[in-house]
């Protein structure tokens, strides 16, 4: 009937206003419904183009302002009303993610009421250049980190080199730190985050595993040179989403002393995360330094 010219109107048609109030919507959102095809309305008279509603709208329109409430998307909305199975996982998921980011929020800022600021000891090491094998994971904003870089250690990890210098009898230890150089472990296999200073709304996360002699990278990963030079480091006890309270130290002490930031930040994971409790977990933090001239 959309698009009818009315007379004297139907007694079963209700007008938008007296709908909205029925519906606990307004009129603003029942126009905006009807525009994107959500909820039609049962009439538009031609000449005015006032909208009228049904009485058995009501339960549809009630539907849209629940799901609503639920932060359902508009566009799921609509697929659950058309009877789309499934529909709804993937909101599930996503409130799912905001509250685990919510959560680590949380924990960093209750450790930051008790221990204050942070205010990480820093100092400057010399790292070599080192062989490694490469995994990128697109991360879509700050959020999206702990995903990506996960993503991007499963990745290189499911592909880890075999070569001369491995006992694939006893398998290896990932990131355990058994001696040799100040900032990562000789012996198994060194793990590497690589994450830009500046983060946008999207930006790479780098996965990098460190070759020794005759190590050859699998998975698919790419092999490539890490540049070596003079870092600004710090070392993070804790959880890793906890890592950005000492990033911010190590930042700031470089801004204090006039150092360009320039990235990529480095993350050296040192402890085994499925063996040792996340309070627990070490990881070296290495922020490169502009070579004085």
């Amino acid at each position: 009937m959309a698009g009818t010219m009315l007379g004297d109107v139907d007694d079963d048609l209700l007008p938008i206003g007296q709908f909205a109030r029925l519906t606990r919507l307004s009129v603003k959102q029942l126009r905006h419904y009807d525009e994107i095809g959500l909820l039609r309305p049962a009439c538009v008279d031609a000449t005015t183009g006032y909208r009228y509603y049904r009485a058995a709208q009501a339960r549809t329109a009630m539907s849209i302002g629940l799901l609503r409430s639920l932060d359902v998307p508009l566009p799921v909305v609509g697929q659950v009303l058309a009877g789309t199975e499934g529909a709804l996982e993937s909101v599930h998921g996503s409130l799912e993610a905001e509250l685990a980011r919510r959560r680590r929020t949380l924990a960093s800022l209750e450790r930051v009421m008790t221990h204050g600021l942070p205010a990480t000891q820093v100092r400057i090491l010399t790292e070599p250049a080192h062989r490694v094998a490469l995994i990128r994971e697109r991360a879509t904003g700050p959020a999206d980190i702990g995903r990506a870089t996960s993503a991007a250690m499963s990745r290189l990890t499911a592909g880890l080199p075999h070569g001369p210098a491995t006992r694939p009898d006893t398998g290896t230890d990932t990131g355990t730190d058994t001696g040799g150089t100040d900032m990562g472990a000789v012996g198994g296999p060194r793990l590497i985050g690589l994450f830009p200073v500046d983060l946008t709304d999207e930006f790479d996360v780098t996965a990098a595993l460190v070759l020794a002699d005759g190590w050859q990278a699998g998975g698919g990963a790419q092999v490539d040179v890490l540049p070596g030079g003079t870092f600004a480091a710090a070392t993070h006890l804790g959880p890793y989403d906890q890592i950005s309270l000492t990033a911010h130290a190590v930042l700031a002490w470089c801004a204090e002393r006039r150092h360009p930031m320039r990235g990529p930040i480095r993350e050296v994971y040192v402890s085994d995360p499925a063996r040792t409790p996340p309070d627990q977990l070490i990881t070296h933090l290495m922020i490169p330094l502009e070579d004085e001239s």
